[in-house]
């Protein structure tokens, strides 16, 4: 089953959690190209992305996030883009085994478009274009595109899935709440974003990381209300606490289980969890989902 077969179910699907917090916690800590650990060190990828997939995962993602060339360009290493990610998806297909979706990981270029910064929208599309092709090579079988802010990168690097591949693609903003309510850093509403991409061909759309889950509850109502398109979402585990040197997350994974079911009143078909969240938030969110599953079922 592919992911537009999976998205007219009617069940809802989990998503994994968090990569970067739990390289934290082995040991892989800041200023490392974390792509370059696809060839590098492998085996602490197997294990994240294979924990995931026990846990209950429907799909998974990839240590593809900066795998584009202009984060790689400050490692070094923007001429194995090809080669990091497909690796990346090579790993998460192997931890997979067909029991979960691999979703090539696109996440933001870390640069401004024309004419705020440097970039035009062509060559930000073609920096895009080379990840998606990795993707395919590696085998992947949809794409992510996360935690972006810009409306017009996002939209970019959609066209580049797009124009380049017969991919699902699911698109999913950072949002955070000020005095006039939910945007990115950007300066875009949920309501925008929404509309902007359904019109650009995104087949599911959501919100990653950003605040905590009674925060994605109410973006995901103000999404609901402005399109009928499936919903995707991972809150991180609470907002990040500095704590004796160490950034502790507070949401356990009974917590973020219990609000579940308020996030899929909201209008989620697809939930898991972003930073801080672990293979055990993943398990008692799956337990959850189950039971709400079989609620579901026709009789």
């Amino acid at each position: 089953m592919n992911l537009r077969e999976m998205l007219e179910e009617n069940k809802i699907y989990i998503s994994d959690g968090a990569w970067g917090t739990e390289l934290a916690k082995k040991g892989i800590g800041p200023g490392k190209c974390p792509e370059l650990l696809n060839v590098e060190n492998r085996k602490v990828l197997d294990e994240i992305a294979l924990s995931y997939v026990e846990a209950g995962a429907n799909f998974i993602l990839t240590n593809t996030f900066g795998g584009n060339p202009y984060k790689l360009r400050k490692y070094g290493v923007e001429d194995r883009l090809e080669e990091l990610n497909e690796a990346g998806v090579r790993i998460s297909k192997d931890a997979a085994e067909g029991r979960a979706l691999v979703l090539g990981s696109i996440g933001p270029s870390g640069e401004f478009l024309a004419p705020l910064g440097l970039v035009t929208k062509k060559e930000m599309i073609a920096g895009f274009v080379r990840q998606v092709q990795a993707f395919i090579a590696g085998g992947a079988d949809a794409v992510i595109i996360e935690s972006m802010t810009d409306l017009n990168e996002i939209l970019c690097a959609l066209k580049a899935v797009k124009d380049n591949s017969d991919y699902g693609v699911i698109c999913s903003m950072t949002f955070d709440k000020g005095l006039q309510g939910y945007a990115t850093m950007m300066g875009v509403k949920p309501a925008d974003a929404v509309h902007a991409l359904e019109k650009a061909g995104a087949e599911i759309v959501g919100s990653n990381c950003g605040w905590g889950i009674e925060e994605i509850i109410e973006v995901a109502r103000i999404m609901r209300a402005e399109t009928q398109l499936p919903l995707w979402f991972k809150p991180n585990a609470g907002m990040p606490e500095l704590i004796d040197g160490e950034t502790v997350y507070r949401h356990t994974p009974e917590y973020m289980a219990s609000k579940i079911p308020e996030l899929i009143d909201a209008g989620a078909k697809v939930v898991g969890g972003c930073c801080g969240s672990t293979p055990d938030h993943i398990r008692k969110i799956r337990e959850i989902v189950n039971a709400i599953n079989i609620l579901n079922q026709p009789d």
